[in-house]
């Protein structure tokens, strides 16, 4: 099933011809598994772990065990619209909690592995979640928080060694068919925690209707997906909007194979050697994950590839690494943009169209953005504003949990407000400044750090960049650099003093950053999004030192 016809060949046709069609009915779990059942032997999850054990489940499979769970889970009481967490990484537990969750017509609570005691207990607390599901990592970080959360009920265990909140003991105790709950498509399937680059995390209430509403971007952004034989793979966490929505669901709609690889911490000559024993065609990779990648030498020499197109989002891709997929991977890589509230919006198809390196390209089929004033006022070509998005779209999320007041404020007549600062070309395409408060103001200049932390990424000694405007009492700020050095490559005011001079080359002498501090790495949302803010904390609490 496509909802783009991959015969088309002109980007603006397929988005001025398009039309939603959403069910009234809807329910994710239906959509994505009980549907395939006609061909229920075929391979929905391969499956490794670090230490090197494999698997692999069908979609039969995938019915029958989420049909125990469900079974198993109404036993406890879940009923229609409690909150199960899933705190959990890339395994087979993850797919049957989401799909048994969806079935009850509850909604599921994604929580990244990453996860220390106080994220934790502040999204289970705010969401009022009464199972959470974990594994052995987690347990005793979990179970520690029960006391302590009036509405948490239970903590189950992935071989976790208690025996009576243990999965596979209460999965296996569930009759092995249930009926699922009809869902409407404006139903609450899915509660994702913003990852709080501003202010406290946000629970966003997303729609069974999403899992739709993304598809056109993701058919899109992975060259008309699918093609026969396609194997998906993504590094992204699964309770990440990039790893669930962007990968696992859209992969097990269109009933193709997607990769579930269990391991700590992403290492590249490990990702390499996965792409190619799997033989990959497709993947999203974000653009931290890609710069890491990169690091990697003779990789046409090491590693027999078969990837044909890979999605990056969550920070801007840039030019260097758009030339580094061109030339290393031989693929262009498909830059997208969206968020958690409203995802898979705007990016490229590099099958029928040339990107613009450093462009997040073009609003995908179904979904209107453009660049707007304070007032909601569409802004001219070229004129910087905030990149707003049209309501009345199938992957806007429903509101913030418990927090209607922070709905409210996103929106501008029917325009939702993304805080995202960026302009639209002559040809349509939209390009990425800033967050509105990652948007440095200098001497005048306003100044977006994506387009230096790129040119910086151009110097052979950068692995990492990160930029923010640091307060001056002469230009209000400055252009302040965090830098994370190549291997083999030793910080010294010198090669301070070339980057510099690299990037006032390259960009302009306003743009330079007139600061460069070498770090041994940059703190990361569970995203995989650079923490500037953090960053900037960091200075205004030194300067206190220094007063």
């Amino acid at each position: 099933m496509h909802l783009i016809d991959p015969d088309q060949t002109d980007f603006d046709a397929i988005y001025n011809n398009f039309q939603w069609n959403i069910p009234t009915k809807l329910n994710i779990a239906y959509q994505v598994c009980e549907r395939h059942q006609s061909n229920h032997d075929r391979i929905a999850i391969y499956y490794e772990n670090a230490n090197g054990d494999c698997a692999n489940y069908n979609f039969g499979q995938l019915k029958t065990l989420s049909d125990q769970f469900a079974n198993a889970l109404s036993a406890q009481g879940i009923k229609r619209g409690d909150r199960i967490a899933i705190v959990l990484s890339q395994r087979i537990e993850t797919v049957i909690a989401h799909l048994a969750i969806y079935k009850l017509g509850a909604i599921a609570l994604p929580l990244a592995i990453l996860f220390g005691p106080e994220a934790l207990e502040y999204r289970l607390r705010d969401s009022g979640a009464r199972i959470a599901i974990t594994d052995s990592n987690k347990y005793q970080t979990v179970h520690d928080l029960e006391s302590s959360l009036d509405e948490l009920e239970l903590v189950i265990g992935c071989h976790c060694g208690e025996s009576s909140a243990e999965f596979w003991h209460l999965l296996k105790q569930g009759d092995a068919d249930f009926e699922m709950v009809q869902t409407n498509a404006d139903d609450a399937a899915c509660l994702i925690y913003t990852s709080g680059t501003t202010g406290p995390p946000k629970g966003a209430l997303v729609a069974h209707r999403a899992v739709i509403g993304n598809f056109t971007g993701f058919e899109m952004s992975q060259n008309f997906f699918p093609k026969e034989n396609d194997l998906f793979w993504t590094p992204a966490d699964w309770a990440w909007t990039g790893g669930l929505w962007d990968g696992l669901l859209p992969s097990l709609n269109y009933g193709v194979p997607i990769l579930a690889y269990e391991g700590s911490g992403f290492v590249p000559e490990r990702a390499f050697k996965l792409l190619e024993k799997y033989q990959v065609t497709n993947a999203f990779i974000p653009p931290t994950a890609l710069k890491m990648l990169r690091s990697v030498e003779n990789i046409k020499e090491k590693y027999s590839l078969r990837l044909r197109a890979v999605m990056s989002a969550g920070e801007q891709v840039g030019e260097e690494l758009i030339h580094w997929g061109r030339e290393t991977l031989g693929i262009t890589i498909n830059e997208m943009w969206g968020q958690t509230e409203f995802n898979y919006l705007v990016g490229n198809c590099s099958a029928i169209m040339e990107p613009k390196p450093g462009s997040m390209g073009k609003p995908y089929p179904g979904h209107r953005v453009d660049i707007i004033d304070d007032d909601g006022k569409i802004l001219a070509d070229g004129e910087n504003g905030e990149l707003a998005a049209w309501c009345d779209d199938p992957v806007m999320f429903l509101g913030y949990w418990n927090n209607e007041a922070a709905t409210e404020s996103k929106k501008t007549g029917n325009w939702f407000r993304t805080g995202d600062v960026g302009y639209r070309d002559e040809d349509g395409f939209l390009w990425f400044v800033g967050r509105k408060d990652d948007v440095i103001s200098s001497a005048g200049y306003r100044i977006g750090p994506g387009e230096i932390e790129d040119s910086l990424l151009g110097h052979p000694a950068v692995l990492q960049a990160a930029v923010i405007g640091k307060p001056d009492a002469l230009r209000g700020q400055i252009v302040k650099a965090f830098v994370v050095l190549a291997s083999h490559q030793q910080a010294s005011d010198e090669l301070a003093k070339e980057i510099q001079q690299s990037v006032r080359e390259r960009l302009s002498a306003h743009e330079y950053p007139r600061e460069i501090a070498f770090v041994d790495s940059l703190p990361m949302t569970t995203t995989g999004k650079v923490r500037r803010m953090e960053l900037r904390q960091r200075e205004i609490d030194n300067a206190k030192l220094a007063d």
